[in-house]
């Protein structure tokens, strides 16, 4: 029996005159496929490291997220627990398992509870580590995996995301770049999500509502 992808793919061809198989179509591809063209790279996030910070924090502030700038990993639990006391949350956070999270010292923060795993519905606040960020638009990279995995950034409440600020891009072409160079060719993580600020939907009257289908908050804490 055909499978939905093979009847939208089939339509698809169809319509085009083609069956797929054709030599020359199917050299273009794997040609462009191999090529890995860069599109168009605004000249608004190629700063230079601090102004590339900069820019990126202003632009999370734009799309209503917040975020904070730590010299080191080790204030990361203290910023994490002033943050769910400044919200009134309950002090508990769930992360993956990345071991750069698990190196963080957590028992500094006696009153709070830090639990490892996928989130299931159940979480208030989230917390990951992003593989890069793009300045240009105040978007977070983050890989799908065990070290951070994707549950957490859709179904808690709140999102708290770690980034160190040598990973802070000025374009996305850059971050699928060192995403190849990481995995080589042909190889990519299950999912890549881009975050840019909290869930939001204008769909029903026009009127903006956070937390539509994911956080309604986000903050990013740039480490370095």
């Amino acid at each position: 029996m055909p499978t939905s992808r093979d009847t939208v793919l089939s339509t698809i061809r169809r319509s085009l005159g083609v069956t797929g198989g054709e030599a020359d179509r199917r050299a273009v591809a794997q040609d462009r496929l191999a090529a890995h063209v860069r599109g168009v790279i605004p000249a608004r996030g190629q700063l230079p490291p601090e102004e590339r910070i900069a820019l990126f924090r202003k632009m999370v502030a734009a799309a209503d997220g917040t975020t904070t700038r730590l010299p080191n990993a080790t204030d990361v639990p203290k910023e994490v627990a002033a943050l769910l006391r400044a919200h009134n949350l309950p002090m508990a956070v769930r992360r993956g398992d990345d071991p750069r999270l698990a190196a963080l010292p957590w028992d500094h923060e006696r009153t709070l509870t830090v639990s490892v795993g996928a989130a299931d519905g159940n979480d208030l606040v989230g917390l990951s580590y992003a593989f890069g960020a793009a300045a240009e638009s105040g978007t977070l990279m983050l890989l799908s995996g065990l070290d951070n995995p994707t549950t957490l950034n859709f179904l808690p409440d709140t999102h708290v995301v770690l980034v160190s600020a040598e990973d802070i891009a000025g374009d996305y072409e850059s971050l699928w770049g060192r995403l190849r160079e990481r995995y080589g060719a042909g190889v990519m993580p299950r999912a890549v999500n881009l975050i840019t600020g909290p869930s939001r939907s204008a769909d029903i009257g026009q009127t903006l509502i956070l937390g539509a289908h994911g956080p309604r908050r986000l903050h990013v804490i740039v480490v370095g």
